[in-house]
């Protein structure tokens, strides 16, 4: 039970990494708040808790608008009385994301709002609410492109992730002396629907498995437990991280055979 006591909230909780982080949170002791705009998804995710045993409650929350981050930050100590953990995991890939030239403002914008901006705005109301509770661990969802160039561009999601590195950076430096901890989880290539929905045919795949070590795509879940280190007390002495979760792929310069 290594969040026993704490109380988490997880945007982006109807699928992926985020359904995956809910689960493994409420089995591992933690109250959960599960956010989303699909609420069909999200009050699954709600219901495969409670019926494993584990404590939940669901909240729309449209990360890119402030009211909305305000309001399930304000949700989550009404119904539990505070805020240990903040998973800002909201996130899209919009599938005509491509370089710079063909890219549209509204698919940047649109990308930005969600994947940067989103961030952002749960950290403004989730900070206050971790200082309430003596301190806690932020978890912003990056990823390895944010590291990484890449020749199949999708330079709206790239840079956005980039933005949530630095922002990550920032946020662990300004707090660090108010025991709250801010790290960013950066995932290699998962074999999840936002993935699966871009990489939409076998070469596409293959284009991007042949530069991973493992040789395969990661698992949602095995995301989902770097965040539960992250999430507890066994990382009190890691903030401000790059936290890679992602099959060896930055470390890699040729591929094994």
């Amino acid at each position: 039970m290594r969040l026993e006591n704490k109380v988490a909230l997880i945007t982006g909780g109807g699928n992926g990494i985020g359904r995956e982080t809910a689960l493994l949170f409420a089995q591992e002791g933690a109250q959960v708040v599960v956010t989303d705009v699909n609420d069909e998804a999200g009050q699954e995710t709600v219901s495969l808790i409670t019926a494993a045993g584990g404590t939940a409650r669901y909240f729309r929350a449209d990360v890119s608008k402030a009211a909305d981050c305000e309001a399930m930050v304000a949700f989550a100590e009404e119904q539990y009385g505070k805020l240990n953990v903040l998973f800002n995991n909201a996130g899209i890939m919009h599938s005509d994301d491509d370089n710079a030239m063909t890219t549209e403002e509204a698919v940047w914008d649109l990308t930005m709002n969600i994947n940067a901006k989103g961030v952002f705005l749960g950290c403004k109301y989730g900070i206050p609410a971790l200082r309430r509770a003596g301190g806690g661990s932020i978890i912003n969802t990056a990823s390895f492109v944010a590291i990484l160039g890449a020749a199949t561009p999708q330079v709206a999601y790239t840079a956005s992730k980039g933005a949530v590195l630095a922002l990550t950076r920032e946020l662990a430096t300004i707090h660090a002396r108010e025991n709250i901890r801010v790290n960013a989880l950066c995932p290699g290539p998962l074999r999840t629907e936002l993935l699966m929905k871009f990489l939409n045919t076998e070469e596409k795949k293959q284009r991007r498995l042949v530069h991973i070590p493992m040789g395969r795509f990661g698992e949602a879940k095995e995301m989902a437990y770097a965040a539960l280190y992250l999430a507890s007390d066994e990382s009190s002495y890691t903030t401000g991280a790059d936290f890679l979760v992602d099959g060896g792929i930055t470390s890699a310069y040729v591929t094994p055979l």
